[in-house]
């Protein structure tokens, strides 16, 4: 079977994003809309879901994607509105620092239902319309390089991307008897609002030290990924994590000796702290914060 150009588009196709109203998921949405999807925004800040409802051209559902019953009525209404929905993005997410010996009960609670929980709403709700309706589909979960790594002070956090990771794999199993595919998304440093916001021009250069491709990624570049995933290009792909992140995870503490370029294992000295610049990212528009 060859392939073919126009593999790549989503005329025709229905795409919620959830949390898509900054950042990442913005970028997302932007995506799916430009290659031919129609899209839905479920996002609870009603600011930026009517922005970037307008600006796309999309369906702007003010949601808190961690409560079932609100998943339920965007569900409705995004199907009423633009037919079934046979795209998912789960990108709504949230962090903030949380150190194992000062993590209290809400704090756990409140990261992982940023961050794991709604996965499972939506998946799900979105899951079962599609097996009703005998419609194959696409699922795509954001989660993040410290899913697969420690991350000292973001404990709750990363553990609640683990659970996405995993989540993914087994989702991937069930449903694809139904001809369902479930993948994720893990970035690292990407370029938001709220990360520039953070670092400014000078902190953002030296993340090249810790990048191997030398430069921190854009919302845009998980968009693409996030686009193949959706798309007839990736039919056979389904319960895999694609590591969009310049190749941080790859190496694994190796990075480029700021005064020779020359690859070092060990801490830069001169190096914005990761999980700062990542809870920047997130205060950009990942999604919904916890």
């Amino acid at each position: 079977m060859a392939i073919d150009p126009s593999d790549i588009l989503l005329t025709g196709r229905v795409a919620v994003v959830t949390g898509g109203g900054a950042g990442i998921g913005r970028g997302i949405a932007a995506g799916m809309a430009a290659f031919g999807a129609s899209v839905a925004i479920w996002e609870r800040d009603p600011q930026t879901c009517a922005q970037a409802a307008e600006s796309l051209g999309a369906l702007g559902v003010e949601t808190d994607v961690r409560d079932g019953e609100q998943v339920d009525a965007a569900l409705q209404r995004t199907t009423d509105e633009l037919g079934p929905v046979t795209i998912l993005v789960n990108n709504a997410g949230g962090v903030f620092s949380s150190p194992l010996l000062e993590t209290s009960e809400n704090g756990w609670d409140a990261l992982y239902k940023a961050n794991l929980r709604h996965v499972l709403l939506c998946t799900q709700r979105v899951a079962r319309r599609l097996v009703s309706a005998g419609l194959p589909g696409s699922v795509i979960s954001v989660t993040s390089i410290e899913g697969v790594r420690a991350a000292p002070g973001y404990a709750a956090y990363a553990a609640a991307k683990a659970g996405v990771i995993n989540y993914t794999q087994t989702a991937a199993l069930e449903l694809a008897p139904h001809g369902i595919r479930v993948n994720a998304i893990a970035p690292d440093i990407t370029l938001t609002e709220g990360l520039a916001r953070l670092g400014g021009d000078a902190a953002l250069a030296r993340t090249g030290n810790i990048v191997p491709l030398g430069r921190p990624g854009h919302v845009d570049e998980i968009a693409g990924a996030a686009v193949f995933l959706a798309s007839d290009m990736s039919a056979y792909l389904t319960g895999q994590t694609l590591h969009v992140d310049g190749g941080t995870h790859a190496a694994g503490g190796w990075y480029h000796d700021p005064q020779t370029g020359d690859y070092r294992l060990g801490p830069p000295g001169d190096r914005v702290s990761p999980t700062t610049m990542r809870a920047g990212a997130a205060r950009g528009g990942v999604g919904q914060s916890g």
